[in-house]
């Protein structure tokens, strides 16, 4: 009898929390509530709380990863300058 590796599952619902689509896109919570504030990922601000709590669908986290990527020189990290 073999031994399978079962992994952990997220809970089947329409709604995920910061910390399942962080899971789920296998990133930090801080890096995908970075993403949020850019606006490379949708998110949903629950109301009525005293700090923003996010909920995410599992439809609108893949259509942020398969999204194409577009080059701009404004997202690249100046060169220092040499002074004379």
């Amino acid at each position: 009898m073999s031994s399978l590796a079962i992994e952990p599952t997220l809970p089947i619902s329409p709604w995920l929390t910061a910390t399942e689509a962080a899971q789920y896109l296998k990133v930090k919570t801080r890096t995908l509530l970075m993403w949020v504030r850019a606006g490379k990922v949708k998110a949903f601000a629950l109301s009525g709380t005293q700090r923003r709590i996010w909920r995410f669908k599992q439809s609108d986290l893949d259509a942020a990863v398969l999204e194409p990527v577009v080059y701009s020189p404004s997202l690249t990290v100046p060169k220092k300058r040499r002074l004379k």
